[in-house]
């Protein structure tokens, strides 16, 4: 059977393409329509949007089995020639020019230009999360690799403080320049090249496979804390009891994990179920919201208008962006910048651990509102995924809210400190997801930087001994995770020596620091974000008391 023969489609034309509305992306050298099964993406459709108008291939291999890749294939349309120079997605705030704008221009010529003027340093303000003030200050930018959504300029001592800050976010932009490899094309496709052989030798030596004997383990494990959870609790020992249920929440954790990136099995539907059965059934968290999220997470990693893992105003902020209210490209929201975050992010430093300890009741709220609002696929292979979180929930809160809370404990008080103990000991899951990235670079260098820089510039790994892995359930190495998010956690350590060698020769630097100063470094992060806030208040308060609003000169 002959191949089918598919059109070249150069990039002007491809630009047109998503300037309708359609959702291409490049896959293999492959044009690839994704309009049609975009509503039905187990995975939700933001991580596809953040991949229009860009080479894919790395991202869809990562996060994709064989099989599902395969079935991709089913939608190209044409294929491309020579290196594919990526586009700005629309979610991101890209500018796209229909065909029929080019009055009878030479496409060629249009697409040089197109390349020019999507770049990232350009564009028009974006409507996605640029605002008027900073379009304003964008105006005096120097040109460069840094994208307009860092909105960046010089220092203004007249301006309304935000240029200082922005001042600062050029500056941490051009250490990370200097820190990581060039951006240019050269040296961004040798990254590649490296990253994809890398890619085979971990699969040539076993590290896909999972190791089930370690899971037995693991079974074993929580069987004992389940089974002690309750056996306290019909002796009445009901902190005991409270301190087992959440042990036994926070090592489960860790394998809803492989199974929501098909690590266990490696099949799509059997991985899936037991990953609901982990997490709605015993944990009543949704396994479907977390792959929605967590898809946007590893394609956008610390991009702090896009990325949902870092996104926690008016609470916590990692970066001084989120003080011009930007608009969260994932919760199709605008984070504001109130009189609520302007005190809370001044005592973000002190108050960080005292909220990951309530950090499940959030992950409920998250869970309720996709499940309830519909927002997975209703069509596809995932049509059903939904109605067994249902009755996972249904499940959860009977066997837990019923039985164990409101039967099982007598005093109103009693069943309160339980409820508090169980949900406060798996603390540490959100310490680790926190001290992974909230430390590391948010910088955006640019729609040209290569998928493996990225997740190395924007994740650390904690150097932990051997016997603590199962403390740490596998998220102590992030870095591993991140390229390569389908290993199986317990062959992580295993690779770690290919990723350091692999980073040695392309010369990206491997974030590696001990539990107690990576905890140090966030701190330090969240605590630098305070000053710049105060330091924001200050400028602030000077215009509002001074005759002039915008320039702060007394008449």
């Amino acid at each position: 059977m002959t191949e089918r023969k598919f059109r070249v489609y150069s990039r002007r034309e491809i630009e047109g393409l998503i300037a309708d509305g359609r959702t291409i992306f490049i896959l293999d050298q492959y044009v690839v329509k994704a309009d049609f099964w975009r509503p039905y993406h187990p995975g939700g459709d933001k991580a596809i949007l953040h991949m229009v108008g860009r080479d894919a291939t790395d991202e869809v291999t990562a996060l994709h089995s064989a099989e599902a890749k395969e079935q991709m294939y089913r939608y190209r349309i044409g294929r491309i020639e020579g290196r594919w120079t990526n586009f700005i997605p629309p979610i991101q705030g890209g500018k796209f020019r229909p065909l029929a704008d080019d009055d009878n221009d030479d496409v060629e010529n249009d697409s040089e230009e197109c390349e020019n003027s999507s770049g990232p340093a350009t564009r028009d303000p974006s409507p996605v999360f640029d605002n008027a003030d900073s379009a304003m200050r964008k105006r005096h930018t120097a040109g460069g690799p840094v994208s307009s959504t860092s909105s960046v300029s010089s220092v203004e001592p007249d301006d309304d403080g935000m240029s200082y800050l922005d001042t600062i976010t050029k500056e941490k932009t051009t250490l990370d320049l200097e820190k990581y490899p060039s951006l240019d094309f050269t040296t961004q496709d040798a990254i590649v090249v490296k990253y994809r052989d890398l890619g085979e030798r971990v699969k040539a030596e076993g590290l896909y496979q999972c190791n089930y004997g370690a899971y037995a383990i693991e079974f074993m494990r929580w069987s004992f804390l389940f089974s002690l959870t309750f056996l306290f609790l019909n002796w009445g020992w009901y902190v005991p009891s409270a301190i087992c249920l959440g042990a036994f929440w926070h090592q489960l954790v860790f394998a809803a994990h492989d199974a929501g990136h098909m690590g266990i099995t490696h099949g799509f539907h059997t991985d899936t179920v037991i990953g609901i059965i982990i997490a709605d059934f015993f944990g009543g968290l949704s396994l479907g919201w977390w792959k929605r999220n967590h898809n946007v997470h590893h394609i956008v990693t610390n991009a702090p208008e896009h990325d949902p893992d870092i996104e926690h105003m008016p609470f916590m902020a990692v970066s001084h962006r989120f003080f011009q209210s930007m608009r969260s490209t994932y919760y199709d929201r605008v984070m504001e910048y109130d009189a609520v975050a302007k005190f809370t992010l001044r005592i973000q430093p002190y108050t960080y651990y005292i909220l990951l300890l309530f950090g499940r009741l959030n992950l409920y709220r998250l869970s309720w509102d996709y499940l309830i609002m519909g927002r997975g696929p209703t069509k596809g292979p995932a049509w059903w995924h939904r109605w067994l979180e249902l009755t996972g929930q249904v499940v959860f809160w009977t066997w837990y809210g019923y039985f164990v809370l409101y039967k099982s404990i007598p005093t109103n008080w009693g069943r309160f400190v339980f409820f508090m103990i169980s949900h406060m000991v798996p603390m540490p899951v959100h310490a680790q997801i926190c001290l992974s990235h909230f430390a590391m670079s948010t910088s955006d260098l640019g729609p040209h930087e290569s998928f493996p820089q990225k997740m190395l510039r924007t994740t650390m790994d904690i150097d932990c001994p051997q016997w603590l892995d199962f403390f740490h359930g596998g998220l102590q190495f992030q870095v591993i995770h991140h390229l390569f998010p389908r290993i199986p956690r317990h062959n992580l350590r295993r690779t770690q020596k290919l990723v350091q060698e692999f980073c040695d020769e392309v010369g990206i630097p491997y974030a590696l620091y001990g539990f107690v100063d990576g905890n140090k470094r966030v701190v330090g992060t969240l605590a630098e974000v305070s000053r710049q806030a105060a330091i924001l208040a200050k400028c602030q308060k000077v215009i509002s008391e001074s005759d002039d609003p915008i320039h702060g000169h007394h008449h």
